[in-house]
């Protein structure tokens, strides 16, 4: 035992002793730790081989802060816990493998090139290319490369999964479509049982009280036909969708009641978390931090092999270790090793290796996360698959019913919001070209939604080979094309699109650059032309001095950086109040009583004249009501105040509202809002804001 631990010391910590206060002696092999535990301090060992006593905020070379007491508390919990489980535990490994052995003969299914095939079928690739090269994008990289490509796919694989699978808490009824209740048991039809479905729950329709069977496949295949099911079904169905696009995975078992999927991200060079049921990556302690889960072991199966990896996924170790109870840890690993081993019959000794080479460096991976930060600025949801009642009953609901992913210390992100504002500006063309051609505000409405249905068969073409025609078949269209196209090239040009004359006398409108760029640009256009015809329609009188804000949005600041006091994850950036779209917004978990957002830009000082705030999709008790808009013309060290506004209301969704800014000539560039308080501060601890915009002085 002491062994381990001397050499889990020298390993973690790179060049750390355990030394006891008994004369200060190493703890040697054959130390009994426990006779010593309370005397215990870290001693570190420079390069010169001096030891230097460390003290209770000794720390290490990894960033890892640990008292002595702390440590000694910790390796004497794991001692204990150890050798408790010698006495309760068996030997005999055979429950063990009980409960391991179905799930290789299951992720074996994976393999089956039918069963990949058809789960490709189901999924819609070129949109979820299209996502994922925007995803990454909308980070600044619009020349990915093929590993970067893959790992977005993978998260957008993730996302298109929870949307388009059911989860099932009781079917409803198959005969009317009311609610179902629990009636037991019930034996698998011979269809049930040829896809794996041996278990079969009864329910009983609480209005016709005809029976309706929900079968438990084992099947993938099956699964992505019916696309329902609880944790076991989605982690099984989607671990099948990772292999059949080539990822390598795992189906992760939990022995407390849940199941999900590991994919080895070469992004990271390490494997990687995916709960399929929540939507959820790369966050391991989302179970024991989140849903306050109990662990014991969580084993991961792959086709090459059975991996205990429940240490990826704790920060309780010992705790953990007390609970391990089937088994001894060295009968476990024996189990594991003769599994795995069976798994790699005939591999050939250069991919055997190369297997050995990467479980060791996981087994280290793992050391190194276990002993890392403790994401304390990151706050993890409960369970949120299933209903209420039921996580409850399996203690997975959490301590907070609105606790969700999300981050209260933000990362400086890049703003990439430059074609936003290349929009913006390609509008006024079109909007003047109203007022040269005496339109009156109906036939410019007129105009705007012909030019919107365009671009919406644009959106719904193929992102690769975007193309569409206009025919001048009737006087509107031809009044259109040979009248005012013109006057939308810019606007063309800002999408990454031209107009060409065909052949047959059509218009054609195909791409003229980079694909995602305009993938990037067309929601902006989509959501503008919709903003322009909303300001027209409200418009009393339309003339030359209706060109200005709300209608007209010239010299929106743009490329800049964005920091926020806190924002939800992964949808809820702080990024996502600046890219011009209704479909995003920035949403701060703990922002209802105060929270902040600043824009920085370093290109040069600009004078702040408007700006404007969106509401966001829903819940309106999150609207912001009080603020204050600041300016700085050093960066962020000093600040005055710009503007303030209290007692706002927004009444509907997505509604916009300008503000003019009277800031007497004062040049900043950061800005900085400060919202004091949302609509309901009682009913939500959320802030949220569908947009910003902010508009400089034109120069």
């Amino acid at each position: 035992m002491n062994l381990m631990i001397q050499f889990f010391i020298f390993d973690i910590f790179g060049g750390v002793k355990i030394i006891g206060g008994d004369g200060g002696r190493a703890v040697s092999d054959d130390s009994d730790l426990s006779t010593i535990s309370e005397k215990l301090r870290l001693v570190s060992l420079s390069e010169e081989g001096e030891e230097k006593l460390g003290n209770s905020g000794a720390t290490c070379s990894s960033g890892i802060a640990q008292s002595d007491e702390e440590l000694a508390r910790m390796l004497q919990a794991e001692e204990e816990a150890l050798m408790f489980q010698q006495y309760i535990a068996s030997d005999n490994g055979a429950e063990m493998k009980r409960k391991i052995r179905p799930y290789v003969e299951q992720v074996l299914m994976y393999e089956d090139p039918k069963r990949q095939e058809a789960a490709r079928k189901t999924v819609p690739v070129l949109e979820l290319e299209e996502k994922a090269l925007v995803s990454l994008a909308k980070e600044g990289n619009f020349k990915p490369s093929k590993t970067e490509q893959d790992h977005a796919f993978l998260l957008q694989l993730l996302f298109w999964f929870k949307q388009s699978f059911r989860w099932v808490n009781a079917p409803p009824c198959d005969s009317c479509g009311n609610q179902t209740i629990s009636d037991g048991m019930g034996s698998p039809l011979p269809s049930e049982a040829l896809f794996g479905g041996s278990r079969v729950e009864l329910y009983r329709c609480n209005s016709c009280s005809k029976i309706t069977r929900f079968p438990r496949y084992n099947d993938p295949l099956k699964l992505v036909e019916t696309r329902k099911g609880r944790c076991g079904e989605w982690a099984n169905c989607f671990t099948l969708y990772c292999r059949a696009f080539g990822y390598e995975s795992r189906l992760v078992l939990d022995f407390t009641d849940h199941v999900w999927t590991e994919c080895f991200s070469h992004c990271f060079g390490r494997w990687m978390h995916l709960d399929p049921c929540e939507a959820i990556f790369d966050n391991p302690l989302l179970y024991e931090k989140g849903w306050d889960k109990k662990l014991n072991y969580i084993i991961a199966i792959a086709k090459d092999g059975v991996y205990d990896v429940t240490k990826r996924y704790t920060r309780k170790w010992h705790e953990v270790l007390s609970r391990r109870n089937i088994t001894t840890e060295a009968v476990l690993s024996a189990v594991l090793a003769n599994i795995t081993k069976d798994c790699r019959k005939g591999f050939t000794s250069q991919l055997l290796s190369t297997l050995e080479e990467r479980d060791r460096n996981e087994m280290e991976a793992i050391e190194r996360e276990y002993h890392s930060k403790d994401y304390a600025s990151t706050s993890l949801p409960g369970r949120r698959s299933g209903d209420k009642e039921w996580r409850i009953s399996r203690s997975e609901f959490g301590s907070n019913d609105n606790c969700s992913l999300s981050s209260s210390s933000c990362p400086v992100r890049r703003c990439i919001d430059e074609h936003v504002t290349r929009v913006y500006n390609a509008l006024y063309p079109v909007l003047y070209s109203f007022i040269l051609n005496s339109l009156s505000k109906s036939r410019a409405v007129e105009i705007l939604k012909m030019f919107k249905r365009i671009v919406v068969e644009l959106r719904d073409s193929p992102f690769r080979t975007r193309k569409t025609s206009i025919k001048s078949d009737s006087s509107s269209a031809k009044f259109f094309v040979d009248q005012m196209l013109p006057f939308f090239g810019e606007l063309l040009k800002a999408l990454s699109l031209k107009s060409e004359l065909g052949t047959d006398g059509r218009v054609e409108i195909c791409l003229a650059g980079d694909p995602v760029k305009t993938s990037l640009a067309l929601p902006v256009v989509l959501d503008g032309l919709d903003d322009a015809i909303h300001n027209f329609n409200n418009c009393d009188n339309f003339g030359k001095d209706s060109l200005s804000l709300p209608l007209v949005k010239l010299n929106r600041i743009c490329s800049g950086s964005v920091l926020a006091s806190g924002e939800e994850l992964p949808f809820g950036i702080a990024t996502s109040a600046f890219d011009g779209i209704q479909e995003s917004k920035w949403e701060e978990p703990n922002g209802a009583r105060g929270c902040w957002i600043i824009y920085k830009v370093d290109n040069k000082l600009q004078e702040l004249v408007a700006y404007e705030l969106m509401s966001a999709n829903e819940a309106p008790e999150r609207d912001p009501m009080d603020w204050v808009v600041e300016g700085s013309n050093d960066g962020g060290s000093s600040w005055h105040v710009l503007d303030e506004q209290f007692s706002q209301r927004f009444e509907t969704r997505f509604q916009r509202k300008t503000f003019k800014v009277n800031s007497a000539g004062l040049l900043s560039n950061a800005f900085r809002l400060r919202f004091l308080k949302v609509r309901d501060v009682e009913a939500t601890s959320r802030l949220q804001l569908g947009s910003i915009d902010l508009y400089a002085r034109s120069s």
